[in-house]
């Protein structure tokens, strides 16, 4: 493969042997993962770089608080006590290299506890640390701009009160980092994937102009990003992955054309086929012909997904153009405050004696509020556990009459103290209604901030990446390709998108006789994602000769019209021909998304799986292609 501006993979800039292969190991999906991870890829012996991935939005405010309350904090802890802890020796020992977004909002306080570390193990070590993501001392100005700052998927305007704001940096400082000798780079707030792609630019001379390696660099970094789902993690068929609590970690072994190999540590569990690796491919990537990363529009339409042996698959065909002339931003504020309490109910009736708990408290404590001038809830949601209250008009009637079940009420308010009354008046339900309430567990509900995320644009010349090594500060060479002029950071939903309210609820397609109804799990694969508050489904045929059957009844106005009771705005799909799959983009899908939800799962983890539950419609030849395994039957075999 070679890059846009005509530089031939065989060779690179710094005249460095093109037929090596990097092997890089993603130690982490999120802070909170396993510790598992670093000393597995480690003890291996089989990896070069170790790289990890601590942060979403949440994230970033979490360790916002941590600084205001202790200003050495600020960073993710785990990272150094953890991960660093257990490994740092055998790192340094077997010239392993580490990039790790873990810095936060303080990259220089998480390096200063790594030196810390490194001092009393008795071990050298040259960290270099990333900043310059942190926009927010820019707020004031761009408060007075014009045309003024939007958020990107609401229009709303910048809200008064931020507490993070942050831009996704690219790739090109953590090169720099590399280039100047650093064992250890530590990032604040850049894209997941840059961990990665940082590595492969540096090994391989890669180029701001050489888009195609750049993408292909890309999706090496997305692919391992989130830890074990490269390895059979959230697998559609999963109880075909074997050894859970020996789960692999991925490696990928990367070479300089930008193909690479997704595999995993000798004698670990998990599973790698292509069918995991393409579900992690359509993780949460929105178009995926305009994948939008800061040093890259990527294009994985064409990727080629290939088995390669045991435990190994082969990726190769990502193409990329110039990147957009603007960073994303992800700055979150408070807007009032939050709660969730749950309850259990057992017995007979158990769904029916929730629902009706959960709105005698709702109704009690609107009254109360009344009373003492709070004001009513500005957003309540009650979801029964156990009833698939997430399924809405598809759950399933028999799970009505299930006799254990779980209240969840979530609600928000401008005021703290309305809330902590709502807190206090979940209890009384034990003795007050319905008998067999129980389950109230860890005591009374907490209130915190309601915290909200607000993604917009800044154009780049307004970001300055710095990298400094110790005392000494790197340059960071600019971008050498332009840019595109004003390529949107979001991709535009054509006007074919359908909404749940022009959706069709019946069969797209015709009930003829010699087919049969089978739930879509029977036919494809499927994971889901979040981004803010849309949510991103990438759907799989398990065979090739079901594309066109999948195409005709997995339309935009089906889809959404099975997903109404969740999404609310328009249903976008894009074709994946390479790998004989579709992904949705649905906005307006996750109440608000994230860290604003109420939802149980404000993530949209879930909403693939309510998707295969969608009834389709197949000749007899066409599911005889796919051999049923497992105790459901339901599950066809892995490519």
């Amino acid at each position: 493969m070679n890059g846009n501006n005509g530089n031939s993979s065989s060779s690179n800039n710094d005249g460095k042997d093109s037929s090596r292969i990097i092997r890089i190991g993603g130690a982490s999906g999120f802070w909170g993962d396993s510790s598992v991870g670093a000393p597995q890829l480690v003890a291996s012996g089989h990896i070069d770089y170790l790289v990890f991935d601590y942060l979403a939005e949440l994230t970033m405010s979490i360790l916002a608080g941590a600084r205001l309350k202790k200003p050495e904090l600020g960073y993710a802890t785990d990272f150094v006590s953890v991960a660093m802890k257990a490994v740092l020796k055998d790192v340094v020992a077997q010239g392993i290299r580490v990039v790790s977004n873990a810095g936060g909002v303080n990259p220089q306080g998480c390096a200063d506890a790594l030196a810390a570390l490194a001092a009393e193990q008795g071990v050298a070590l040259k960290i270099a640390v990333v900043s310059g993501d942190d926009v927010s001392a820019l707020l004031p100005q761009l408060r007075q701009q014009q045309p003024p700052v939007r958020e990107l998927q609401s229009g709303a305007a910048l809200p008064e009160r931020v507490l993070t704001a942050n831009a996704y940096l690219g790739a090109r400082p953590i090169q720099a980092a590399l280039d100047a000798g650093a064992q250890v780079v530590i990032t604040g707030r850049c894209v997941d994937s840059a961990v990665t792609l940082g590595v492969l630019m540096h090994e391989f001379g890669w180029q701001p102009g050489d888009f195609d390696l750049l993408a292909a660099g890309s999706l090496a970094g997305h692919i391992i990003e989130c830890g074990c789902q490269a390895t059979g993690g959230l697998h559609t068929d999963w109880d075909t992955v074997p050894d859970w609590p020996n789960i692999g970690y991925p490696i990928v072994e990367c070479g300089a054309d930008g193909s690479f190999v997704v595999t995993k540590p000798a004698n670990t569990g998990g599973k790698l086929t292509p069918a995991v690796v393409a579900e992690q491919m359509l993780y949460e990537i929105g178009d995926p012909a305009a994948y939008l990363l800061p040093d890259v529009v990527a294009d994985f339409t064409q990727v080629r997904i290939e088995q390669a042996g045991a435990h190994r698959v082969r990726v190769h065909g990502a193409r990329g153009r110039a990147p957009t002339a603007s960073y994303k931003v992800s700055a979150t504020y408070v807007e009032g405050f939050k709660t969730a309490a749950q309850l259990t109910l057992v017995g007979f009736d158990a769904v029916a004696k929730a629902r009706r708990t959960g709105e005698a408290i709702l109704a009690r404590t609107g009254t109360l509020f009344a009373q003492q001038g709070f004001g009513p809830y500005s957003g309540t949601q009650l979801e029964v556990l156990g009833a698939e209250s997430c399924y809405g008009p598809h759950a399933q009637t028999q799970v009505q009459h299930t006799r254990e079940a779980v209240l969840r009420l979530a609600v928000t308010h401008p005021r703290k103290e309305a809330l902590a009354l709502f807190a206090r008046e979940v209890a009384p339900a034990g003795t007050s209604w319905a008998p067999g309430t129980t389950g109230a567990g860890g005591g009374r509900a907490s209130v915190s901030p309601s915290i909200r995320q607000y993604a917009f644009l800044l154009d780049k010349s307004r970001v300055q990446p710095s990298v400094h090594l110790g005392a000494e500060r790197i340059e960071v060479p600019g971008t050498e390709a332009p840019p595109t002029a004003a390529a949107p950071c979001i991709a535009a939903a054509p006007s074919i998108a359908a909404t749940p309210a022009e959706a069709p609820q019946g069969d797209a397609a015709p009930r003829a006789t010699d087919t049969v109804e089978v739930p879509l799990l029977r036919l494809a694969w499927a994971r889901s994602g979040d981004k803010g508050d849309t949510s991103n489904i990438g759907v799989i045929a398990r065979h090739p000769a079901l594309l066109p059957l999948l195409r005709a009844q997995l339309t935009e106005a089906r889809v959404a019209g099975w997903l109404a009771h969740l999404v609310r705005g328009p249903v976008t799909r894009h074709e994946v021909p390479g790998i004989d799959a579709f992904n949705f983009v649905c906005e307006q899908a996750l109440g608000g998304g994230g860290m604003a939800s109420l939802r149980n799962d404000p993530l949209g983890k879930g909403m693939g799986q309510i998707l295969l539950a969608m009834p389709v419609r197949v000749s007899p030849a066409l599911l005889g292609l796919i051999a049923p395994h497992g105790p459901s039957g339901l599950h066809g075999p892995l490519s």
